[in-house]
C-alpha cells in the first residue's frame, strides 16, 4: 500500500481540521481508513470526509506505511531533488517495504489456557501487568471451548482481572483491539478457527458501529455483542448524554439481527446516553 502525494495532502488537511469533499480523496487507502473508523464520510448526496481519530491516523501511518512525519513526507515528495537518504529519515524503509515490523495481536487471560503455537503446547497465563503477543497467528490454536473476547478499550484489556465477574459463564481469551493496525490479522485468524467471538466494547452508537463494521461483517453468525444484564439501569444512572449527542449512526439499524443488540440500541435511544466500558472495571 502506497501513499500518493494527493492523498497525503488530503490527510494533512484533515489533520489541520478541514472537512473535504469525499470525491476529492478517493483511494483504497481512504477506504481502509474509513473501515477502521479513523476517517468517516458524512452525507448522502454531497458527501464529505472527516477525521475521527487523529492518534489512530498517526499510528496507521507509522505502522502501515512507515511514515513518521506526514508534513515532511509531503515536502520531500514535492521536492524533485530529495535524496533517498532524506526519505530514510522520514520513513523506516527507503524502499517503501510493505512488510510490517510486527504482525499478530495481543492476548490476555486471567486463568491458564492451554494452546498450541507451531504445534508446540504453550500456556497463556500472563502475570498481571503483562500480555502475550502472538506473532505467528497462522499457527496459533486454542481449544474450541474457549470464547474469544475482543476488548475495545486498552485500559479494560490491561485490567481484565478486575472484570472477571462479567464472564463467569464462559471460558474467555481476551484480544486487544489495539494496536489498531493488527486488526486484520485478528480477523484472518478468527475466520479460520471454529471458536465463537464476543465483542466487549463501549455501550454507545460508536461502539455498536465498531462492532458491526469491523467484526460482525467479517465474522457473521459466530460474532455477538456483549450486553450486561443491568445495562438499562446502568445507562440511565451512569450514562453520558453528551456522548450520545455528538455521535452519529455509521451503520444501518435494520441490519442488526441480534436481539440483545437491538435491545441495547433501543435503550441508548430511549435514555439518549452512552456508557464507556471502563465503567465495568472494579
Amino acid at each position: 500500500m502506497k501513499l500518493s502525494l494527493k492523498i497525503a495532502k488530503a490527510l494533512q488537511q484533515l489533520i489541520e481540521g478541514e472537512i473535504l469533499p469525499a470525491s476529492s480523496a478517493k483511494s483504497k487507502l481512504i477506504d481502509r481508513l474509513v473501515s477502521e473508523n479513523i476517517l468517516y464520510r458524512k452525507g448522502k448526496h454531497r458527501r464529505t470526509l472527516h477525521l475521527q481519530d487523529e492518534k489512530g491516523l498517526e499510528l496507521f501511518l507509522v505502522n502501515q506505511l512507515q511514515i513518521n512525519d506526514l508534513s515532511r513526507f509531503i515536502e520531500a515528495r514535492e521536492n524533485e531533488k530529495s535524496t533517498r537518504s532524506e526519505f530514510v529519515k522520514l520513513t523506516t524503509d527507503s524502499k517503501g517495504s510493505k512488510e510490517r515490523a510486527f504482525k499478530g495481536f495481543l492476548v490476555n487471560s486471567y486463568f491458564p489456557i492451554k494452546a498450541k503455537l507451531n504445534g508446540q503446547e504453550i500456556i497463556i497465563d500472563p502475570p498481571k501487568g503483562s500480555f502475550v503477543f502472538i506473532s505467528d497467528y497462522e499457527h496459533f490454536e486454542i481449544p474450541e471451548t474457549i470464547t474469544v473476547v475482543g476488548v475495545e478499550n486498552s485500559r479494560n484489556f490491561r485490567q481484565i482481572h478486575q472484570q472477571e465477574y462479567l464472564f463467569e459463564n464462559i471460558l474467555p481469551l481476551f484480544i486487544s483491539r489495539y494496536p489498531q493496525n493488527q486488526h486484520l490479522d485478528f480477523i484472518r485468524w478468527m475466520q479460520k478457527i471454529p471458536n465463537s467471538y464476543l465483542h466487549f466494547g463501549d455501550f454507545d452508537l460508536a461502539g455498536i458501529g465498531i462492532y458491526l463494521n469491523e467484526y460482525k461483517k467479517h465474522l457473521g453468525g459466530k460474532a455477538t455483542f456483549f450486553v450486561p444484564d443491568q445495562i438499562q439501569e446502568q445507562l440511565k444512572t451512569y450514562g453520558n448524554r453528551q456522548r450520545y449527542d455528538r455521535q452519529k449512526l455509521n451503520f444501518a439499524p435494520e441490519k442488526i439481527v441480534e436481539d440483545k443488540l437491538k435491545g441495547l440500541l433501543q435503550v441508548i435511544h430511549t435514555e439518549r446516553k452512552g456508557l464507556d466500558q471502563e465503567f465495568f472495571i472494579k
